[in-house]
């Protein structure tokens, strides 16, 4: 059974966690004592209903508040597919929460008002898509409700929506309408909108295909080098990771990197089994052919698609941290499991989130969102983000607090 993971956000109150607790709801994934816990507490809808959104504020001050703070995950399935869903918040400050979501997901979900339709947060949102490289997106028109369920209300934010959507170049964007709180095209296609003939939510997840996400050359980043050393296995020697991309098998002339040294693969093992080729996303033990020094944090590559390597990168980054960027000060970089220390060489540019113009400034606060070039002491290697988002992530760290104050999209060597 394959499975889908997708987060979905949009401004505050826009209904995302009651969404997702209606999905749930209405698709019998809830405990027997999750429901007892929601049924008597004390938070409920205007009509008295349950609150759903109770399943997925698990903080104390979400719960008191009515709003989402941290990014919540919840796990459900059904006879198609299994689901992995991250509810973002939708406060500004809780920006950074939103890209942690957002980093490892499929699809968004962009929720939006039907009462107010596209506003900041909304671009917001779907720019930092674009940056994840997340090109799927779907829009629910939420609280279809609250405008009696008018077609021409729907119509009006879809258009403004896919002009905000061609300026980001967002090419892959469907629309759904619903109402959550009521339950409309969640589970089940609404009686209220006849005119409307789409996929309900569910319906759209089930059925909806990755696979014509781009194919990526493979990358194997080695988490531990196994060597037992014991009386049973005294020449044994192998490295651990988990497989990004797709092609690693058994006689593939393969580099480690950033030495640059060339091998081939000798064998594939997975819980003590022996594999011809491994799959993207499998946890694997890799042999060398040859005795070859690699430590934890080396990158294996195919030797016909490299991955590049660099100590002065390009990069766009998001800012976490309460304390602005500081050029003067040394961070740590985070690339899977490699960390090297890095400074901040150049800020270049930040962006208005309104209209996705650069503004020329040297500083880089909380929640901004820029480009800049960083300098490390040692070679990372990378790929560009518009290649192979999923080696172009990384994190910085602060060194004196061990927090992470950033995550970067590298681009390219300088």
């Amino acid at each position: 059974m394959n499975l889908l993971k997708f987060i979905t956000a949009g401004s505050v109150d826009d209904g995302k966690s009651t969404l997702i607790g209606r999905l749930l709801y209405d698709t019998n994934s809830i405990l027997d004592d999750q429901l007892e816990a929601i049924q008597k507490a004390n938070r409920k809808n205007n009509d008295g209903t349950v609150d759903l959104a109770i399943l997925t504020d698990g903080l104390k001050a979400e719960r008191e508040q009515g709003i989402t703070i941290d990014v919540a995950y919840k796990y459900f399935q059904t006879d198609k597919r299994k689901f992995i869903i991250a509810d973002a918040p939708g406060h500004i400050q809780y920006t950074r929460n939103m890209v942690t979501g957002a980093s490892n997901s499929d699809l968004i979900i962009i929720l939006i008002d039907a009462r107010k339709g596209v506003i900041e947060q909304t671009k917001r949102h779907s720019f930092l898509a674009k940056l994840l490289s997340m090109n799927k997106v779907l829009v629910c028109v939420n609280k279809m409700d609250m405008v009696d369920y008018q077609e021409n209300a729907y119509l009006a934010i879809q258009a403004d929506y896919l002009k905000l959507a061609g300026k980001l170049g967002l090419t892959d964007v469907d629309f759904i309408p619903v109402s959550a709180l009521r339950g409309d095209n969640i589970v089940n296609p609404s009686k209220h909108m006849d005119w409307y003939t789409g996929d309900s939510l569910l319906d759209y997840l089930e059925n909806i295909s990755l696979d014509d996400k781009k194919s990526q050359p493979w990358r194997f980043p080695v988490q531990w080098v196994v060597r037992p050393q014991t009386d049973d296995l005294p020449d044994y020697r192998g490295y651990a990771g988990r497989v990004i991309g797709d092609g690693l098998q058994i006689g593939e002339e393969v580099l480690v990197l950033p030495s640059g040294v060339k091998t081939t693969i000798k064998a594939i093992e997975l819980n003590q089994d022996s594999l011809l080729q491994a799959e993207n996303g499998q946890s694997v033990i890799i042999h060398l052919s040859d005795q070859v020094d690699i430590s934890r944090g080396d990158l294996l590559v195919s030797a016909n698609s490299p991955a590049k390597t660099s100590r002065e990168i390009d990069a766009h980054i998001c800012w976490f941290d309460q304390k602005p960027l500081d050029t003067n000060q040394a961070y740590l970089l985070q690339n899977h499991s490699k960390v090297s220390k890095i400074k901040i060489q150049n800020i270049h540019f930040k962006y208005d989130i309104h209209s996705q113009e650069h503004i020329i400034d040297d500083s880089i606060n909380l929640n901004d969102i820029g480009k800049i070039t960083l300098k490390s002491a040692e070679e990372i290697v990378f790929d560009s983000d518009s290649d192979f988002p999923e080696n172009a992530q990384a994190i910085v760290i602060d060194p004196r607090t061990n927090i992470t104050v950033g995550a970067v999209w590298l681009e390219q060597e300088v």
